[in-house]
């Protein structure tokens, strides 16, 4: 085996082959301390000095994610929303920003707040536009170009290694959220991209009891150490047991997300074209206009989440949604568990979405439950 590299998911399987020398325990331990004490001549043990910087547990966790992304290195933050405010925090005041119009809600409001005080100077072009994107950058000043792929809610697919290349042209670093499709399915990095960032809530825990933040880069240095200082200040780095739970949860992606992609396919397929539905958005369907980017990003591991939009009213749309009896009426995504919402509810008046758009993420139960539910739900609210 010596001379034989061990694939991707035997390594995220086995947490990077850990094995406790002393013990023999192969299940990596927590370390809780909030403080370190220093070595008998007062020098630092292992750069270890307080709980903000960093901690074994968590610089596991990091090892874990960066081996999967092919990065440098890698950060983890309490939240995927103080992952990404790092990143806006560590650019210089009014760098310019060239950001997708329809994105994570969260995201969009921070970048919408941070344009509206001045903090940043941010450009909005279509999302999965790629000309449209290009048009918005301003060679030589921008600073960071945001790509999500695939977008939230709508499920659009950017081309990352041409988004990567615009950028670059014009002397910006890209920024990529593909939450949607973690780091099995999707290494931005090797497409091009210098930053990659996933909300570690979703799949890369996937149980739904951790809300953690990831950062990935190709290449280290002044920006990535401003990075790092603004997480220690802000004390948003990932406390010691999330970091576990998330270790323990990365151990299965790989057979959460070849599972949850296998019922979505089914599930897409089957309410595709269907009487009540206006329309069903998954890069996982051949009539998808981004599924063939989609499969060459992912190798057709699509993962789980795709958005219906139903006939009739609004009121239509949040009914399915209430009247689902398998699929949990929550936000969120990337469990084991599948989850409905009606996205104008949850993200508000401000946000560019359909009225009638349902979000949902497909979990890992058995795929014809989850059709008769949505189908008895969208029978019930057509009834009124």
């Amino acid at each position: 085996m010596k001379n034989r590299q061990l694939s991707p998911a035997t390594r995220l399987a086995q947490a990077l082959r850990y094995l406790d020398n002393e013990t023999g325990a192969i299940v990596p331990p927590i370390q809780p301390s909030a403080t370190y004490a220093r070595a008998a001549d007062y020098s630092e043990r292992k750069s270890y000095i307080y709980r903000r910087d960093s901690n074994q547990t968590t610089d596991h966790a990091e090892a874990v994610i960066a081996d999967l992304e092919n990065a440098a290195d890698t950060m983890l933050f309490a939240s995927g929303m103080s992952a990404a405010s790092a990143v806006m925090e560590a650019l210089p005041a009014r760098a310019h920003v060239v950001a997708p119009d329809v994105m994570y809600h969260g995201v969009l409001q921070q970048l919408q707040k941070h344009h509206a005080l001045g903090r940043l100077d941010v450009s909005f072009y279509s999302t999965g536009d790629l000309a449209a994107m290009q048009a918005a950058i301003r060679p030589g000043e921008t600073a960071l170009v945001w790509v999500e792929t695939p977008n939230n809610p709508d499920w659009d697919v950017t081309d990352i290694a041409a988004a990567a290349r615009i950028a670059h042209d014009a002397g910006a670093k890209l920024f990529t959220d593909c939450t949607g499709t973690p780091p099995c399915c999707t290494r931005a990095l090797d497409l091009g991209a210098d930053i990659s960032f996933h909300s570690a809530t979703k799949y890369l825990n996937g149980h739904s009891d951790v809300t953690a933040g990831a950062l990935s880069v190709r290449e280290t240095g002044t920006w990535w150490d401003e990075v790092f200082h603004i997480r220690k200040l802000q004390g948003t780095v990932l406390q010691s047991f999330d970091a576990f739970l998330l270790i323990r949860g990365m151990r299965t992606l790989m057979l959460r997300v070849e599972r949850a992609t296998q019922n979505a396919l089914a599930f897409a397929a089957h309410f595709e074209g269907h009487p009540l539905i206006e329309r069903v958005l998954f890069p996982g369907l051949p009539s998808h206009p981004g599924h063939e980017i989609a499969t060459r990003q992912t190798g057709g591991l699509y993962g789980g989440m795709l958005s219906i939009v139903t006939k009739g009213t609004e009121q239509t749309a949040i009914d399915t949604a209430r009247f689902c009896e398998v699929f949990y009426p929550a936000t969120s995504l990337g469990g084991v568990e599948s989850l409905i919402e009606h996205r104008k509810t949850v993200s508000g008046e401000g946000f560019k979405v359909h009225p009638n758009l349902l979000r949902l993420s497909i979990g890992i139960e058995d795929v014809d439950d989850l059709i008769a539910d949505l189908e008895q739900a969208l029978t019930r609210a057509t009834r009124g």
